[in-house]
């Protein structure tokens, strides 16, 4: 009885191939970037006591009520797998005296998992770049960190972006705020949809980012950030402001893009595509490329002492969709072997070749005719045929080495 093949599960991918490539280059475009801005490299767990991320993210958030995949192991402890990096890069920060090399500047990449509806460019297993800055107060840390990620995004490609720009504001300009929003929809909270009702009490900021239409006519003249800005926290952003305009990165204010979370503080943005650009038409309406913000209160959240923190995430997918599908680099040298009795010669050679740098694939196996067939068909600089064996032909060593003449002019 033949046995049915077991199919991949619901919300996670296969890549290969273009699509492989243009995931391959999105990675390898972020980890020379962080290199140039000196961040260094940390990987983490790919799961953490659940305590981590409900304790992080907020007990009445989505991300735990509904999307974690937590389980219980063999000691009866409960577990997650990780949603997103930040929690578990603070963890870390903590329990591992990361603390003596504040301000701390750390990139990873990697999986996570969230239990949501797949769509385009959203998967169940998806997979984020991630640079995060602990134990730095200054402005200048929010810009360095803007300025990385605007420059990772054109070094990729993506032109039609820009970066828009928000200020919660401080502690204090931040509960303010809250309290005038809460009068303001308290006002007219039949009219709102039922989770704006639901959010009213526990995490107004969120309605302000409301796309249900019942909630829009009510958005425009919600209480701005601007009028609760106590003075530190205005300088605070200016100084951000400023920097960006140094650093060459265009940016526009956006009053509505909030973080519903009590940590977060100052600092807010996504970088968003431009309206009808290719970026838009790419990623349809899931608009967010590159997002992330200052969140000085979450070390708090997880028992250690107050730490300022800013940090931004951006999914590699969502990424590799704007770069496009992209064809595998050519081979430097692709060897065929049209006489068996040349196969050890052959792997010498492709291994001189490969050691000073250059890509290299052997065609030995199948008929001779076959063989020549395949390597035309990979992607390729040179190839060679090594035919029966002549009277007078060179030996390995030399040819080896004209080889790699013939190569070096192909750099």
């Amino acid at each position: 009885m033949s046995k049915k093949t077991p199919q991949a599960i619901r919300g996670t991918q296969d890549i290969f191939g273009a699509d492989a490539e243009a995931f391959a280059f999105v990675v390898e475009t972020f980890e020379r970037v962080r290199r140039l801005y000196r961040f260094r490299r940390v990987e983490m767990p790919v799961f953490e006591k659940t305590e981590v991320f409900a304790r992080s993210l907020g007990e009445t958030t989505d991300v735990v009520s509904k999307e974690m995949y937590s389980f219980d192991d063999r000691g009866g402890e409960s577990l997650t797998l990780r949603p997103e990096f930040t929690a578990g890069i603070a963890r870390a920060f903590l329990t591992n005296g990361w603390q003596q090399y504040a301000p701390l500047k750390v990139a990873t990449h990697g999986p996570l998992f969230r239990y949501e509806r797949p769509q385009k460019g959203r998967y169940r297993q998806f997979h984020q770049i991630d640079a995060e800055v602990i134990g730095a107060a200054e402005p200048q840390a929010d810009v360095e960190l803007l300025a990385m990620a605007d420059q990772l995004l054109k070094e990729l490609g993506i032109h039609d972006v820009t970066l828009h720009l928000n200020t919660l504001g401080d502690g204090a300009s931040r509960e303010a705020w809250r309290a005038a929003l809460i009068e303001y929809f308290r006002a007219v909270k039949d009219q709102l949809s039922e989770e704006s009702q639901e959010r009213l009490e526990k995490n107004p900021l969120r309605i302000l980012d409301s796309k249900d239409p019942r909630d829009k006519p009510f958005l425009a003249d919600a209480p701005k950030i601007d009028a609760f800005l106590s003075e530190e926290a205005s300088a605070f952003f200016a100084a951000v402001t400023s920097g960006l305009d140094a650093a060459g990165v265009k940016w526009v204010r956006a009053e509505s893009l909030v973080r519903g979370l009590d940590y977060y503080r100052h600092t807010a943005f996504e970088f968003i595509p431009d309206e009808g650009s290719a970026s838009a038409a790419a990623l349809g309406s899931q608009s967010t490329v590159l997002g992330g913000g200052r969140y000085d209160g979450l070390m708090e959240s997880l028992g250690g002492a107050p730490t300022p923190a800013v940090g931004w995430a951006a999914g590699i997918e969502r990424l590799a969709m704007l770069v496009g599908a992209r064809e595998e680099e050519p081979a430097d040298l692709i060897i065929v072997v049209e006489d068996d009795t040349r196969v050890a010669e052959a792997i010498g050679m492709v291994r001189a070749v490969r050691s000073q740098g250059y890509s290299a694939e052997l065609f030995a196996t199948g008929s001779p005719r076959k063989r020549y067939d395949k390597a035309l068909k990979r992607p390729h600089r040179v190839i060679l045929a090594l035919q029966t064996n002549m009277e007078h032909r060179y030996s390995g060593d030399d040819l080896a080495k004209d080889i790699l003449g013939v190569l070096s002019a192909y750099r």
